[in-house]
């Protein structure tokens, strides 16, 4: 982390848009979030993306991070908030909104202090909350990462 002497304004580097962004509570969260799914759960930085743009009813939206099957199929949408944010319904109906437009297997949201996650069960047609974040080698099995 280091400070832009124009701005005077901490930033951090982004791997997966490849390059220094401002750093903000929020931003914190998803840089750490992302280096952890890196790390610790094996998803390849080559597979992830932040800040990837949907279009819901004519309205442009980001996702905070998408995480990719090796056939670049849509699979986690990891929504981040800054560590003062409660996690509500109201971030619920956001990553929502991003789902109905990717349809992906694993919702993750995460202010970095509590984090939900959820994954698609094809028998009962719904999302259901999960104790653990699946390995990438787990979403990444041969099918794609977007629910039927």
């Amino acid at each position: 982390m280091s400070r832009n002497k124009m701005t005077e304004r901490e930033t951090v580097f982004d791997p997966l848009r490849k390059k220094r962004v401002p750093l903000t509570p929020e931003e914190d969260v998803r840089q750490r979030f992302i280096i952890w799914m890196h790390e610790k759960k094996g998803y390849p930085l080559s597979l992830m993306a932040s800040e990837y743009s949907v279009k819901y009813n004519s309205r442009d939206f980001r996702c905070d991070i998408v995480c990719f099957t090796r056939d670049m199929a849509p699979g986690i949408i990891i929504e981040c908030k800054a560590p003062e944010i409660r996690i509500n319904g109201k971030v619920a109906d956001q990553i929502a909104r991003y789902n109905m437009i990717l349809k992906v297997k694993y919702l993750i949201i995460t202010n970095g202090v509590v984090t939900f996650a959820a994954k698609y069960d094809e028998s009962g047609g719904k999302y259901v909350f999960i104790k653990s974040i699946p390995d990438y080698k787990e979403l990444d099995d041969g099918n794609t990462g977007s629910k039927k």
